[in-house]
């Protein structure tokens, strides 16, 4: 399967406040939130998943929802997503970051959800989230 997005300008994206690990995030007991959905659509034109070739940074969410080829292992994990959780959010480069739930985002999305619950991480409290690894995007990974 030919990648469409191999040129993907990954510093657009923003992500340069950090690495996370998604099971320290579930510790945190933070209240859930309602958020618009809109604040959030962005992600969904952004490659973070991987195509049914298991190659990572191939396809986006939108191109799940449009059930695009290649994309079928990642509908059934939306499919899967349990949207009884909240979604966990980080507010950086003045917008708010997915840091959890992209399969329940677009599950959401596709059911015609206007408004989400979060969990919005605030930022004196990153560093209890914080990987010791940084994030490797595929630009950076090819250097």
């Amino acid at each position: 399967m030919n990648n469409k997005y191999k040129n993907f300008d990954w510093h657009s994206v923003g992500l340069n406040f950090g690495n996370w690990e998604e099971s320290k995030i579930w510790e945190l007991n933070l209240p859930i939130e309602k958020m618009d959905v809109e604040e959030l659509l962005w992600h969904l034109d952004i490659p973070y998943w991987e195509n049914n070739d298991d190659v990572r940074w191939t396809i986006t969410p939108r191109d799940v929802l449009n059930k695009e080829e290649g994309t079928s292992q990642e509908y059934e994990r939306m499919l899967q997503a349990d949207t009884s959780y909240a979604i966990d959010v980080f507010f950086a480069n003045g917008k708010w970051y997915v840091l959890d739930g992209l399969h329940r985002l677009a599950k959401l999305h596709a059911k015609g959800e206007k408004e989400i619950h979060v969990h919005k991480i605030p930022k004196e409290r990153f560093h209890e989230i914080e990987s010791k690894f940084p994030i490797e995007l595929p630009d950076e990974c090819e250097k």
